[in-house]
């Protein structure tokens, strides 16, 4: 049986395809969650004005993101914007914009609680000692919700490297596409192919992932004791 797997792969092209489907997956979800991680931190910050406005407009944004499946919301961009405004949105535009619009909201909400976990009494402390709120932010808030938010933001990174497998659904050819394209062109001669396709993507999701959580964890604890 891992002979046929190994033909399979080593048919043609088939496992170089792989590796690049597998990189537009990885393009994809990095180019997201740059623009993500930098939306998300101008969002966080909007989202502890302690203004009533401010507090609606983000949380309904926060929670249509959270209700709303990133499947319909790629849907609604490639889509439904190109039939209602007949304008032509690439897929590979349409699902960085969707999964842009969706880290922020979730890396905002990260840096919101990151900001707020800062114990008051600091706060109180530097006000005491004249700093002014651009200090404050500067030298008190800053370097604390950047220990907190590397690790999560790693995470992020994890989840929608897993997420953009959605993106098959509106034609990109990434890991999970070139699969199935290998699997029904290897149909006939290899009927048992699409297990050893799937175990084979499986792989290449977990060797990209799990690093990161592994990363992120050991962030995560050597952080939490300075």
């Amino acid at each position: 049986m891992l002979s046929t797997a190994i033909d399979l792969l080593s048919k043609g092209t088939n496992f170089e395809r792989l590796l690049y489907g597998l990189w537009v997956t990885i393009k994809l979800s990095l180019i997201s969650a740059i623009f993500s991680i930098i939306f998300g931190i101008l969002f966080g910050l909007f989202m502890v004005i302690k203004n009533p406005i401010t507090k609606i407009i983000s949380q309904i944004y926060l929670q249509a993101i959270r209700i709303m499946p990133p499947l319909v919301l790629l849907f609604i961009a490639y889509f439904g914007v190109t039939r209602i405004y007949g304008v032509h949105i690439s897929a590979e535009a349409s699902a960085i914009t969707i999964f842009t619009i969706w880290g922020t909201a979730e890396m905002g909400d990260l840096v919101r609680g990151s900001i707020e976990s800062i114990p008051k009494s600091q706060i109180e402390s530097a006000i005491a000692l004249a700093l002014d709120k651009k200090q404050i932010y500067l030298y008190v808030i800053i370097p604390q919700i950047i220990r907190r938010l590397i690790p999560l933001s790693v995470n992020l990174i994890t989840r929608m490297i897993k997420t953009t497998s959605l993106v098959v659904l509106i034609g990109i050819v990434e890991v999970l596409k070139v699969g199935q394209q290998i699997i029904d062109t290897n149909r006939f001669q290899y009927p048992s192919g699409a297990i050893w396709i799937y175990g084979v993507i499986f792989l290449l999701y977990f060797l990209s992932c799990w690093p990161l959580s592994i990363l992120a964890k050991f962030l995560e604890k050597r952080w939490s004791k300075i």
